[in-house]
């Protein structure tokens, strides 16, 4: 099982005076600099794959980032089905994957 994040940012991206938030994901604490889409900071926190394909149960994952594909949903704020790479952390924001369990690391 695969459990450390393959993605970070880049060192050139990364704006060191941003300033970080607090963001709860699937019942567990984070803190990610503000300047990062959820669909970013779900790929730096950990395993890039955040939901099962309904048709296959296959895991899927952030493929685009802009919001053309459709494989980043989750919930928002119990908001349910919200493209991930749309939409910019905040403070507080509740995050749950959808359709994800411990096996979407395969």
């Amino acid at each position: 099982m695969l459990t450390k994040a393959l993605f970070r940012k880049l060192p050139l991206a990364t704006d060191h005076n941003a300033p970080c938030v607090t963001i709860v994901v699937n019942g567990t604490s984070h803190s990610v600099t503000n300047d990062l889409s959820v669909a970013a900071a779900l790929l730096t926190l950990g395993p890039a794959a955040i939901r099962r394909n309904l048709a296959d149960n296959s895991a899927r994952g952030p493929y685009c980032m802009m919001g053309v594909c459709f494989e980043c949903l989750v919930e928002i704020d119990d908001v349910p089905n919200v493209q991930s790479c749309m939409v910019q952390v905040a403070e507080g924001m509740r995050i749950n994957t959808v359709n994800a369990t411990e096996t979407c690391h395969d």
